[in-house]
């Protein structure tokens, strides 16, 4: 997934918040400046070109000195992005530096 057309989305104010992760990131204490935060200068760490109904991808960021992991996914035809979840990770399911995801 291309990081410079989601940021661009994003300037344009393509963005839009699934009611899964607004309830989540205010759960999890996440804002939504963080998560624009991740997607503008983290980086991709895992891509899901395959997923329906567009592609998704897991970013990894940090704010506020901790790991964020924001998943995103982008409509290429209308250049929508659309915010699918965010959550802080853990060392229980990934290594320490929160990339790599452990073997369970």
């Amino acid at each position: 997934m291309e990081q410079n057309l989601l940021v661009l989305a994003i300037q344009e104010g393509k963005i839009e918040w699934s009611v899964h992760a607004l309830r989540r990131m205010l759960q999890r204490g996440i804002s939504r400046e963080a998560v624009k935060q991740v997607i503008n200068s983290g980086a991709v760490i895992e891509d899901y070109p395959e997923d329906k109904p567009f592609p998704c991808a897991l970013f990894l960021g940090m704010w506020e000195k901790r790991p964020l992991h924001v998943i995103v996914a982008y409509d290429g035809s209308s250049r929508n992005v659309f915010v699918v979840t965010a959550y802080w990770p853990d060392e229980e399911h990934f290594e320490s530096d929160f990339k790599t995801r452990r073997k369970m």
